[in-house]
């Protein structure tokens, strides 16, 4: 070996002096020294071994060119993390000064420039401190600022998803925020999984208490009553005539109440009401808010109103049960006080999306109308006496093949209604999936399942059965399902908010424990033989 190379060695043994030298923190320069570095172990490694070479210097020249390569990796990941943390601070920047224009536009001329002034001086004099709150903020969640580990997607911020909107908003204007460990956070926390070094976390997850604030005062209330009830009728004439005094509110309700108002006065002629279903499909452009006067079963009907997006719902219950429906009637003035000042919890109860494909169509695309279910859609064996003979699968996974009764997809929501009866679980609404429960199966292994919101359903009345199938729509919109005909199921992108008395979890428990008496016991004695 030449002697030059063998003189690159410092006295302690440790290779060329460029590996031993300590690494300048600029980018480029790491990657010209490693440049350097590489091509001098490839001449090292290129040249003629002399005779009689040492092994030790051949496992020294590997040493070296994993070291080379080692060192490679190290100045790419520097570079990368650098480019990395230029764009957050780019993010950063970006949100805080919007946070500041809206921060502006609400003071004067005055208060703007001191507040520049001041700000000036801050950034001049406090660097080290800012960047000590900025290392803060990326660690603690913040009420109003940017949470470090937000996933914004398509390169989009939280904000700029709102604002667009609101622009083409022509009635009141809400937001809603996640509350996160006590506190009210304006921000939507996205589910997020790090793997940061090996290790798999979730944080951040969305599935808190959702709280409703109004941007703008409310205009218009649309009161949808239980018929047939006299007691509903008078109740549903007394708000409206409040609510007109007290709240100045325009009023929409069906043809059917106004007809019902009209014939008891003709004070109601401020009331609204429409005359065809091309403006019952525009009702929720110019609706604020639903009051139902009724039961569940109220609920349902005004959820069914809407084919696309659902203002949020305040149910009064004067059904029976009641299980979606926490106010009570005679206090509604404090009730609708509230919710129209705000901010109100509400839960978001899941629809599902349900198609029926024929089998004379030629492709999935010509389907009929989708038909959008709050708690249910059953498919089951109508007048017939034979078994029903259903093909089930999930995302074009065979999931099994029911014979029996029928079978029920349910939403969470009406997870305490048919689904209950027929041996299903209760779930909290808020929980997104799809209950699939058989009706008196004949196997004693076919146990209900709760599948993942994400999925498609599509079950299948397979050419060999015995009957056709019916199928029905939170108890209605009854169709019969012929050999080769599907129906598929999935989850809406609309759900319907609620209005909660204290917050969902605590509305859903008192539900079942007023409505089912779930697990109502007298309790055990308490002088009976005791362990010693």
């Amino acid at each position: 070996m030449a002697p030059s190379k063998l003189n690159s060695t410092d006295p302690h043994g440790n290779g060329d002096a460029n590996f031993s030298s300590s690494q300048p923190d600029n980018g480029s320069s790491d990657s010209l020294t490693l440049f350097h570095s590489e091509k001098a172990v490839q001449e090292l490694l290129q040249q003629t071994p002399i005779q009689q070479t040492d092994d030790h210097l051949i496992e020294f020249s590997e040493a070296l060119r994993t070291v080379a390569k080692a060192l490679r990796r190290a100045a790419e990941g520097k570079a990368s993390a650098q480019a990395e943390a230029a764009e957050w601070k780019r993010r950063f920047e970006l949100e805080r000064a919007r946070n500041q224009q809206r921060e502006h536009k609400g003071k004067s001329p005055g208060e703007c420039n001191a507040d520049i002034d001041a700000q000036r001086v801050e950034n001049s004099t406090n660097q080290p401190m800012q960047r000590n709150e900025t290392n803060e903020q990326s660690e603690n969640c913040s009420t109003n600022g940017l949470c470090s580990h937000e996933i914004l997607h398509d390169g989009e911020t939280d904000s700029q998803a709102k604002e667009v909107p609101n622009r083409i908003m022509r009635k009141a204007s809400f937001k809603l925020s996640w509350r996160c460990k006590g506190d009210i956070s304006d921000q939507h926390k996205h589910d997020i999984v790090s793997f940061e070094r090996g290790n798999i976390t979730a944080a951040g997850r969305s599935s808190k208490q959702i709280s409703l604030k109004w941007e703008s005062d409310p205009q218009t209330l649309l009161i949808m009553s239980k018929p047939n009830s006299t007691s509903v009728r008078i109740l549903c004439a007394e708000m409206v005539r409040w609510l007109k005094e007290h709240k100045k509110l325009n009023i929409y309700v069906e043809p059917r109440v106004m007809g019902e108002l009209l014939s008891e006065s003709s004070y109601f002629n401020f009331v609204h009401t429409w005359k065809d279903e091309k403006e019952v499909l525009s009702l929720h452009t110019k609706v604020d808010l639903v009051v139902t006067l009724g039961g569940d079963g109220t609920v349902l009907w005004a959820a069914s109103m809407f084919k696309g997006p659902v203002p949020p719902i305040v149910p009064f219950s004067l059904g029976s049960l009641g299980f979606m429906t926490p106010f009570y009637s005679e206090h509604y003035r404090d009730c609708l006080d509230s919710v129209l000042r705000g901010p109100i919890s509400i839960t978001l109860r899941h629809r599902l999306q349900c198609y029926v494909i024929r089998d004379a169509a030629k492709n999935e695309y010509e389907m009929e109308e989708p038909i959008l279910v709050l708690n249910e859609v059953t498919i089951d064996r109508g007048i017939s006496s034979f078994l029903t003979n259903l093909e089930c699968y999930c995302d074009n996974s065979f999931v099994t093949c029911v014979q029996g009764d029928g079978l029920i997809l349910s939403t969470t929501s009406g997870s305490t209604a048919y689904s209950l009866a027929a041996g299903g679980s209760m779930v909290h609404p808020q929980v997104p999936g799809i209950l699939f429960t058989p009706i008196c199966p004949h196997s004693l292994s076919f146990r209900p399942l709760i599948l993942p919101e994400h999925v498609t359903i599509r079950v299948q009345v397979p050419f060999n059965s015995r009957s056709p199938a019916w199928a029905s729509f939170d108890g209605k919109d009854r169709k019969q399902l012929a050999a080769g005909d599907a129906l598929v199921c999935s989850m809406a992108p609309w759900p319907v908010p609620t209005a909660c008395q204290i917050d969902s979890t605590n509305d859903f428990l008192r539900s079942i424990h007023d409505g089912l008496h779930w697990n109502l016991r007298k309790t055990q004695s308490f002088d009976g033989p005791r362990d010693l």
